[in-house]
């Protein structure tokens, strides 16, 4: 958690004003897709992401394009991959992420249009 709230605080004060709203904002079709593909290397619990969503949202990012990507960061990371590796197998995870990655998008359009 306190790695998250020291990338959350360098990103705020670092990050120029208009860098995430350039790429992830302006409600192209494509944010949200892009969003949870930057999502899947990153591996951070639920509580430690929260403060890189809202510098997301304070510098501009829709809600729904920050929500996917914190959705896809928590659970479709590539350590989770590894994790559920031990449990299921290569074909179940395959489908477990594709349902999931759709579901996630699919989401993210829906908090984008509503808010």
């Amino acid at each position: 958690m306190v790695i998250g709230i020291g990338i959350g605080a360098a990103m705020h004060g670092y990050v120029p004003e208009n860098f995430f709203e350039q790429y992830l904002g302006g409600g192209q079709w494509w944010t949200v897709p892009l969003a949870v593909i930057v999502a899947v290397p990153m591996y951070a619990n639920a509580a430690g992401i929260v403060p890189v969503i809202q510098v997301f949202v304070a510098k501009g990012v829709p809600l729904g394009t920050a929500i996917a990507f914190m959705m896809a960061t928590v659970g479709l990371s590539i350590p989770e991959a590894t994790l559920l590796k031990k449990v299921m197998t290569v074909k179940l995870i395959g489908i477990y992420f594709g349902v999931v990655t759709v579901f996630i998008i699919l989401s993210g359009f829906v908090f984008n249009m509503l808010l």
